[in-house]
């Protein structure tokens, strides 16, 4: 399997977990959008030596891995370009900050290698946070959250749309691809003097693509508003699950709770 073909089955899989009938998919996706930026906001709030706080944010993750059924491997495997970038964000701290803080034996550790370890462990939280809400919430379930915040229609549509028919692009590339591989079959890649050429058949096909997408939806009756799902309920459950979460969010903030534990496994 070609890796485009690789990437729009994995963006098939992503809308297969989305669709899936269970307790997590169901909650309202206003919930989890306001769950998801809190909790991307307070991670990212936290002192850059408090490594302690950091590590007790990652039980909303580890609960949504658990409770939607997500396999964690896989999750791994489709972040793994993600994820090492935002990790390469703090590399360099322990070369600017050497001050020792406190020592394990007689090892000293410094502040720039618990800033790189806080500012790593924040990348990778927020990172799974967004992912997990694309896991277990549809495109349009979450643009429909993002007009009830009131975020402009535009922008909204645009996400839409990005999402949507970004497989339809990747298959135009594929197609190319392979042409090209069938006119170059001893040939690893492709050369870079073609590249201005292939990316110019790609514009022009994917424009043609969309013209025949826009007819398609006007002869439906689109006038430049996306039909967004409606009328979805938000029960007592939903509301006592963000408050629930809030809760916790704001525990963790400004209590040293894993302090607190690891004084109680220590004694």
């Amino acid at each position: 399997m070609s890796k485009i073909n690789s990437a729009i089955y994995e963006i098939h899989c992503m809308d297969d977990m989305a669709n899936k009938d269970q307790w997590l998919n169901r909650i309202h996706p206003l919930v989890k959008l306001i769950l998801t930026l809190t909790y991307i906001a307070t991670v990212v709030s936290f002192y850059k030596y408090d490594l302690t706080g950091i590590i007790g944010m990652a039980i909303y993750p580890i609960f949504l891995f658990v409770v939607g059924d997500i396999s964690f491997k896989d999750s791994l495997r489709r972040l793994r370009i993600v994820l090492p970038v935002v990790c390469f964000v703090g590399v360099f701290n322990p070369i600017f900050d050497r001050e020792i803080l406190f020592s394990i034996g007689e090892i000293g550790i410094s502040g720039g290698f618990i800033s790189m370890s806080t500012l790593m462990l924040k990348g990778i939280l927020t990172v799974l946070a967004s992912y997990l809400l694309i896991a277990t919430t549809t495109i349009e379930k979450i643009c429909y959250a993002m007009g009830l915040l009131h975020i402009p229609k535009m922008f909204v549509t645009q996400i839409l749309f990005i999402y949507r028919y970004i497989t339809v692009l990747l298959t135009e590339a594929n197609r190319i691809s392979q042409a090209y591989s069938l006119r170059a079959p001893n040939q690893k890649g492709v050369h870079f003097k073609v590249w201005g050429s292939l990316v110019g058949q790609l514009l022009l096909r994917s424009m043609d693509r969309a013209e025949d997408i826009y007819e398609s939806m006007s002869i439906r009756g689109y006038k430049g508003e996306s039909h967004l799902p409606s009328g979805i309920q938000s029960k007592d459950n939903n509301y006592a699950y963000l408050f629930i979460w809030l809760i916790v969010f704001g525990v963790l903030k400004f209590f040293p709770v894993m302090e607190i534990v690891g004084g109680l496994f220590v004694k």
